[in-house]
């Protein structure tokens, strides 16, 4: 699970900074189809569930299952 969580946080993270760039790309345009908010939404979500899984999968890892 850490595997996944670090690549989502890693995917909001760098879909942030594109943003900022004005370098998006096609496949993230879907998100702004609903508004500047929702594709704020969408990005911060991202990272929040990557950091939910990254912290899930270390403390399964430090108890051995």
């Amino acid at each position: 699970m850490t595997k996944i969580g670090s690549t989502l946080i890693g995917l909001g993270i760098l879909a942030i900074i594109l943003n900022f760039a004005n370098m998006v790309p096609n496949v993230l345009l879907w998100i702004y189809n609903w508004g500047e908010g929702v594709a704020w939404g969408i990005k911060l979500g991202l990272i929040a569930v990557g950091a939910i899984l990254l912290l899930v999968g270390r403390r399964e890892k430090e108890e051995g299952t």
